[in-house]
């Protein structure tokens, strides 16, 4: 064969890849028809941080590219048939009487006397839902309010479209079909999505079970994200994935840390009873789990000031802590600070002190608020993603699995470590969340020690989010298991000396 006709034979072979839509149209596409990050990936078979990458700038090839490609050009072919049957001229309709006008099934909405900003969006909306302002029209939700100049430029867009609904109704004094928000998901709609990964895992891996192990750790960020989707569905609010956040949520420094103190404990009592005391270290059961039930912001965080604090909105808070005289039996709510004067707190720091400096407790003075970063918030916005793990947890124990229990503790450890600043996870970016959530884990620890007190035992150390060490009987005020309301020993150990060795 010749030169030319090895390079004709190569011309002959060479297939042009298939042309994709460009970048900044792809996520609106998908959006647009109301199908999350995750269905899209289960369908091309990739992961939803796959998909994530493409709609940033990145091109997948071979095979996948002409499904994503023909999602792609599928959708916009869609999308045009819609809005071309939109224009054409509607029949006249017929009269409709007075009741047809007002809304159905909207038993938690109210109509605002004055606009005020949407959770999800910023804008102006009209009602509330549950007594969070938001727009029940997704369509209505504008552009979230333009950020500072510090407002950074990767591309990450300011939220998500709410899910569709089951039934439309329509909105007051409005022509407009609009969706009832609150529908809720029964437990049978969301398939078992642990059992069927790790069933197709330990296939893959001929059952291997630390093979399978591995691998399931290794996915279980984007799996997490799945999961979370799947929850979500039918949920009372959507949420702002990737909002602008003020900079006392940003690091300071490329290996830096933000302002934001979580208030961990690292506290060991100073001073023991005279003799030789049996202390047992107990162990928190799945306590980042746990924290999972916790007040979070729903959308974009909003400036205030002043010494005030709204419980249905979170966020973070620049306080002037209290003086905490109680350090000789329990640690301090705040956690270690070598530092004195005002400093950025968590919600859960915040409503700590708060507890603590009312009339139940009387433990110390209220804290003192001086401005804020808060939104809209929720306790129960991880609820059902939380109980699935639960579950999925209780099982797995129950059944010795350990390749199960291992694959569940990676994906909401690594949930909650990852949706900050971090490149392992773009489906979510959520500082706040995080300090949020690991601010819980700490005050869910402080509470136990607390309770452990008031029952008569010896708080002897708090570590972190699962580690408390006691003096006494301590199955008479905690149950031992491996439960989340339950409490492990993992050691037991010996301190003080006796009059003898003294002398």
């Amino acid at each position: 064969m010749t030169d030319f006709e090895a390079i004709d034979a190569l011309l002959a072979r060479a297939k042009q890849e298939t042309p994709l839509p460009p970048v900044e149209e792809r996520r609106p596409l998908r959006e647009a028809l109301n199908v999350s990050r995750a269905q899209l990936a289960q369908a091309l078979g990739v992961a939803a941080s796959t998909v994530g990458g493409w709609e940033s700038g990145r091109d997948p090839s071979g095979e996948v590219r002409e499904k994503y490609a023909y999602f792609l050009n599928g959708a916009r072919t869609k999308l045009d048939t819609a809005a071309t049957a939109d224009t054409e001229p509607a029949a006249e309709p017929a009269e409709e009487s007075a009741e047809a006008d007002e809304p159905t099934d909207l038993d938690d909405v109210d109509e605002l006397a004055d606009p005020q900003p949407c959770v999800l969006c910023g804008q102006p909306a009209h009602h509330q839902v549950e007594g969070f302002p938001q727009h029940l029209d997704p369509a209505d939700c504008g552009p979230a309010p333009t950020a500072p100049a510090t407002e950074p430029t990767d591309g990450r867009s300011e939220a998500r479209r709410p899910a569709a609904a089951d039934r439309p109704v329509r909105q007051a004094g409005r022509g407009v079909k609009v969706v009832p928000v609150g529908r809720r998901m029964q437990s049978a709609d969301t398939p078992d999505l642990i059992t069927s990964a790790v069933t197709a895992v330990l296939t893959e891996h001929a059952g291997d079970a630390e093979a399978a192990t591995a691998a399931l750790v290794k996915r279980a960020i984007p799996d997490a994200m799945q999961l979370l989707d799947h929850t979500r569905r039918g949920g009372r609010y959507d949420v702002v994935a990737h909002p602008w956040l003020p900079d006392v949520l940003r690091k300071q420094t490329a290996r830096g840390a933000d302002q934001v103190w979580e208030g961990r404990p690292k506290w060991t009592r100073p001073e023991l009873p005279a003799g030789v005391h049996e202390v047992t270290a107990l162990d928190v059961n799945g306590s980042y789990l746990s924290a999972l039930k916790t007040h979070l912001p729903l959308g974009q965080l909003e400036h205030s000031t002043g010494d005030h604090h709204d419980r249905r909105r979170a966020g973070i808070h620049l306080i002037t802590p209290p003086t905490w005289d109680h350090d000789q039996v329990l640690p301090t709510p705040i956690g270690n600070r070598d530092e004195a004067g005002p400093l950025w707190v968590t919600e859960p720091t915040l409503r700590l002190l708060q507890r603590l400096s009312g009339p139940k407790y009387a433990l110390c003075e209220p804290p003192v608020i001086h401005e804020s970063w808060t939104s809209g918030a929720t306790e129960g916005l991880l609820e059902k993603f939380r109980i699935t793990l639960k579950d999925a947890r209780d099982k797995a124990i129950a059944d010795g699995d350990d390749v199960t229990l291992e694959y569940v503790k990676a994906m909401y450890s690594k949930f909650v470590s990852t949706m900050g600043e971090s490149n392992y996870n773009r489906e979510l970016y959520r500082t706040d969340w995080m300090h949020l959530i690991r601010s819980q884990a700490f005050a869910n620890l402080w509470w136990k020690a607390h309770r452990a007190y008031e029952e008569g035992l010896m708080v002897v150390r708090a570590m972190g989010t699962d580690e408390l060490h006691v003096i006494g009987e301590w199955r008479a005020v905690f149950t031992e298991g491996r439960g989340l309301t339950e409490m492990e020993p993992k050691d037991i150990y010996m301190v003080g000396t006796t009059t003898e060795e003294k002398t």
